[in-house]
């Protein structure tokens, strides 16, 4: 049972994470569209029409409306492969006009992929008009069915949860907007792109999605604190590092500028409580001043080549270093010496084991 388990578990998340790769491209290109042309526009572009800074922006604004259609054929698609992607794309819109958001795009998606797969086992039709079902009965019947679905089932208790969400993120102040911030900076550390970083990414697109920005930002710092800060702490205190761990960091902090967690793992592994200690530390105290200070993403990836984009980029840089210096700090000070018998270690299990049978998706 719990082997099914497990296996049904990594089947829905294989399909969501195909749907998520799918989106961020629209996201990427959307919001940096919409980020332009704030810049070359000022905050009222979008009332200045006729200027190309107004045109980059609608670009970018009309591009962002189609991502919850977007996910929601993505995800069918995965699942019940091209006969899901008209209902999927009807379904995704009908989402939006409902105001379900991302939450009901996904959902929307399992929905139309399974009652796709339904269709195809249960509606049988005569030899001579088998040519009808991609055209004709699969797509009407999953749209019908799984739009039924939406309005009737799904979608008010979603719009709920969507809505209350919203208000309370908007009427957070002072200390209630430092502790939820300090929540997603660690989980957006925590596992170092795992699960739990995942989760957190999958909340802050969302909020994106709704026009809501902060913790977007706070994925971000998150997300570049761990690289940045362990490098820190490296030049702090080399003598707490083996010429493994050395080598790791060259390619670790490249990769955190670029917002990709991942290349501290071999370094957490071998140590793992006070690094992720200091990383959350650093991170959930980067993440709550970020809210404070009213920072805001417009786009969800790019590392720090994108913060000029940001709504109050020098603060969020001043975040970050905080978050940094906090992180190598902490890290230095509770590190222990390297021995002569960690360094064995390390060289005997260069020998035996190698990071390529792992494998590391960056979503």
């Amino acid at each position: 049972m719990s082997a099914k388990s497990n296996h049904a578990g990594s089947v829905i998340k294989g399909h969501l994470l195909t749907g998520i790769s799918y989106m961020i491209p629209l996201i990427v290109a959307s919001g940096l569209c919409i980020a332009l042309g704030q810049i070359l526009g000022g905050a009222d572009v979008g009332k200045a029409e006729g200027t190309i800074p107004y045109m980059i922006n609608q670009i970018g604004g009309w591009g962002m409306g189609l991502v919850v259609p977007l996910i929601c054929a993505a995800i069918a698609y995965s699942i019940s492969d091209r006969p899901g992607i008209a209902p999927g794309l009807i379904v995704g819109f009908i989402c939006s006009q409902i105001q379900a958001g991302f939450i009901g795009g996904m959902l929307g998606g399992f929905l139309v992929g399974y009652v796709v797969l339904g269709i195809r086992r249960y509606v049988k039709l005569p030899k001579s008009m088998q040519g009808l079902m991609p055209v004709l009965v699969i797509p009407f019947l999953a749209t019908l069915i799984s739009g039924l679905g939406i309005f009737l089932v799904i979608g008010q208790p979603i719009v709920w949860l969507q809505d209350s969400l919203t208000h309370v993120l908007e009427s957070m102040q002072g200390g209630s907007k430092f502790v939820l911030g300090a929540i997603l900076g660690l989980m957006a550390t925590f596992d170092f792109g795992g699960p739990v970083n995942k989760t957190m990414s999958l909340f802050a697109d969302g909020m994106l999605v709704q026009g809501i920005y902060g913790p977007e930002a706070v994925k971000f710092v998150g997300s570049i604190i761990p690289p940045l800060g362990i490098t820190l702490s490296y030049f702090l205190t080399r003598n707490k590092y083996t010429a493994a761990e050395k080598e790791s960091l060259k390619a670790a902090f490249p990769m955190g500028i670029c917002m990709v967690t991942e290349g501290v793992i071999p370094i957490a592994a071998r140590d793992l409580i006070r690094v992720v200690t200091s990383c959350v530390i650093g991170s959930a105290v980067a993440g709550g001043l970020i809210m404070i200070w009213g920072v805001e993403a417009p786009v969800p990836h790019g590392g720090l080549f994108v913060v000029p984009l940001f709504t109050h980029p020098w603060l969020f840089m001043l975040s970050l270093l905080i978050g940094t210096g906090i992180c190598g700090v902490t890290l230095s000070l509770l590190k222990k010496p390297v021995t002569a018998m960690d360094e064995e270690f390390d060289d005997t299990e260069d020998e035996s084991v190698t990071f390529d049978d792992i494998v590391f998706k960056v979503e």
